[in-house]
């Protein structure tokens, strides 16, 4: 029999459905439940896309005995972290502090008022490598409640107000500069691993907004050590098992430093962020291999995430059916010599198990190996032969692949990820003459308008199945989403865009600022939590703070706007604080700080939309500059008025604070102006 879950929109919930756990999504009933029947809540969080969270579901959650005890003793509480970041970023925060560690699934003892007061993440069905088993934390919270409950009402009434001190009652002293931003290259510089790519040791996650920043700084102060890192780090990745080598896309992170062995999930927000980030190294140096994994990244999210709607799904699972039926890990995705010689025949094979160092011992479980692309001549073939050989025999692997069980999908449909997706396809669509990725772009923005967005703009968190969720957008979902609007104003010329990034910009003034210029992650009016969530910090997302403030300064570079410009320099104060300490954690801030100081430039392009001088401005490689591009001096875009066309041919004007330099209708001196065309 179904439980509460039945009627949620998260599929991570729904996937909980018919657990024997009578489980309640998040809400106010849930602990009024608790307080009538004098039970701790059990809150666990997870999501649709992770592999520890089906194991312990499978082991605990579906297993009627443990589900009994759960029942009696507490109030369970399933959560879909994807769908709720505040219930997620609240209490993981409380779990980090008080273990040294998180992750998913998280599991918190809660308080009928919501008070924390035991933590840990995924519990085994039995106790092994000195975790305890789940049945024994259970019986142990269980027999605290009951016998040490003045106990557990001090843990959790200090817990809470150790949160509370944490608070950011400002943005930060003053506005990072030059000093600020050579302080971070240096210490990724330290951080840096030389022989792999990267930053830090195994695991390695791709650092999609650090290497935004290495890029823009680069190009703002000719720092060379900047693009080696960004442009080694990206061949790494290409190349490695993280990069799928046949469909595209990359999978969350790689549980080595070398990136052979990926976690398998694919999420939205990673490839999203990798495609944008592929796409501005091409523009910085012409690289091939970074042209070929955007557009192949491009290409992943629009056949495989794309939904009926026009939007894009947040995830792919790591794990499907092998050829026994059995649901394990990145079964859809690795090879043996075997699986080769079988789709391929003898000689192909061989070509390519050396083409993918797939080998007899492997290179992830029971002989089977994840695909890379070493560099060797095979994987870059000099003559057209092995090319279309090589192209020949991925196709033929693909095809096969194909016939495989899929990974699930989850088919839910976050704003602020989709605002990245809208970003990534409309600039690659431009960048590369592809305008079917714009109209995928501009499809995935019109389903946020029509749906996500109420008749006063404030935006919903989620979608499914083109019903709006009932969870209200998160600082990330204002900043993201407002960031792909911006993007598609300036590949499109439709200003319809621009006032629609005014509109959430607006609520991020009203709703989630405070009196010293820092940012809250939830609006004013959200529910409230027993803190308000606030992280300046990078996660695999740009951090809800410096997202905001990177769409608050371009529109302010748009239209003229003091509030926006102040509201956005007010908010980069924390980066100036942040930035060299952490600079890997804050590689969004930086990257938003780089164009304030180049800042940043405001081109208006008086000619035709996709004309050559639109296309050179957009391939402008200065730090964060907007563009407009218009015929006509319409009211649209505040940056084309009063700067017509010069003797009627297609002109541009290149601006900083609104004043600009003498217009040019040559685009050698409009690529020369905005730090080169890489073509």
């Amino acid at each position: 029999m179904p439980n509460r879950l039945a009627q949620a929109t998260s599929p991570y919930l729904l996937q909980h459905a018919e657990n024997p756990v009578d489980w309640w999504p998040w809400e106010a009933d849930a602990f009024e439940e608790a307080r009538r029947r004098n039970v701790p809540v059990l809150l666990s969080v997870g999501y649709s896309a992770c592999h520890w969270c089906h194991v312990m579901a499978h082991e605990s959650f579906e297993d009627e005995i443990t589900a009994a005890y759960m029942n009696e003793h507490f109030v369970n509480v399933k959560v879909d972290r994807e769908e709720r970041p505040d219930v997620d970023a609240v209490y993981m925060e409380a779990v980090q502090a008080a273990t040294g560690q998180g992750g998913w699934p998280m599991t918190v003892f809660l308080t009928a008022d919501a008070e924390p007061f035991y933590f840990g993440t995924y519990f085994p069905p039995r106790s092994r490598q000195g975790l305890p088993s789940f049945r024994q934390v259970l019986e142990g919270v269980a027999a605290a409640w009951t016998d040490r409950r003045e106990e557990v009402a001090e843990v959790a009434s200090r817990i809470v107000h150790d949160l509370s001190e944490r608070t950011l009652t400002q943005g930060g002293e003053g506005l990072p500069g030059e000093p600020e931003l050579a302080q971070a290259l240096l210490g990724l510089t330290r951080e840096y691993d030389e022989k792999h790519g990267g930053f830090g040791g195994a695991p390695k996650f791709p650092p999609s907004m650090t290497i935004e920043f290495l890029l823009r700084h680069h190009t703002r102060t000719g720092a060379d050590g900047a693009l080696q890192m960004a442009a080694d780090t990206c061949e790494a990745m290409a190349r490695g098992g993280i990069y799928d080598q046949l469909g595209g896309g990359f999978a969350r992170y790689a549980v080595d430093r070398e990136w052979v062995v990926p976690h398998f999930e694919k999420m939205l927000y990673d490839n999203a962020l990798l495609c944008r980030v592929y796409a501005h190294l091409w523009r910085s140096t012409g690289s091939g291999l970074a042209r070929r994994v955007a557009l192949e990244t491009a290409d992943f999210m629009v056949r495989e995430l794309r939904t009926a709607e026009g939007g894009f799904a947040s995830a792919l699972d790591a794990d499907s059916e092998d050829a026994n039926g059995k649901h394990v890990e990145g079964a859809y995705y690795v090879w043996t010599p075997a699986q080769l010689r079988e789709v391929l025949g003898e000689e192909d094979a061989v070509f390519a198990a050396e083409l993918f160092a797939v080998t007899d011992e492997g290179t992830f479980e029971e002989g089977s190996s994840v695909l890379q692309l070493p560099r060797t001549d095979a994987a870059e073939p000099a003559d057209a032969e092995d090319g279309a050989r090589a192209a020949d025999v991925r196709a033929r692997l693909l095809a096969a692949r194909e016939l495989r069980a899929r990974p699930g999908r989850d088919d839910k449909v976050v704003a602020a990820w989709n605002g990245l997706a809208i970003a990534a396809l409309a600039e690659t669509g431009a960048y590369f003459d592809r305008p079917d990725l714009i109209e995928r772009a501009t499809e995935a923005a019109d389903l946020l308008v029509r749906l996500h967005m109420g008749p006063v703009a404030r935006l919903g968190r989620t979608s499914k199945d083109g019903r709006a969720g009932e969870h209200a957008g998160v600082l990330e979902d204002y900043g993201d989403v407002a960031e792909g609007f911006l993007a598609l104003a300036a590949v499109t010329g439709e200003g319809a865009w621009l006032e629609f990034a005014g509109f959430l910009t607006d609520i991020v003034l009203q709703h989630f600022t405070g009196e010293g210029g820092q940012l809250y992650d939830t609006a004013d009016d959200a529910e409230q939590l027993i803190r308000r969530p606030q992280d300046p910090t990078d996660s695999a997302t740009p951090a809800g703070w410096t997202a905001a403030a990177g769409a608050l300064l371009s529109y302010a570079a748009y239209t003229g706007s003091e509030p926006h410009r102040t509201a956005a320099e007010g908010a980069l104060g924390v980066v100036k604080a942040l930035g060299p300490r952490a600079p890997r954690f804050t590689g969004w801030g930086l990257a938003v700080a780089e164009a304030l100081l180049d800042g940043p430039r405001e081109v208006a392009v008086a000619g035709p939309v996709g004309g050559v001088l639109h296309r050179t401005a957009l391939l402008g490689r200065a730090p964060g500059a907007v563009v407009a591009a218009g015929e006509t001096a319409g009211t649209e875009f505040p940056l084309l008025a009063d700067r017509p066309m010069v003797d009627g041919v297609p002109t541009a004007y290149v601006c900083r604070h609104f004043v600009c330099d003498a217009p040019t209708t040559d685009p050698e001196v409009l690529a020369d102006a905005l730090g080169g065309s890489g073509s």
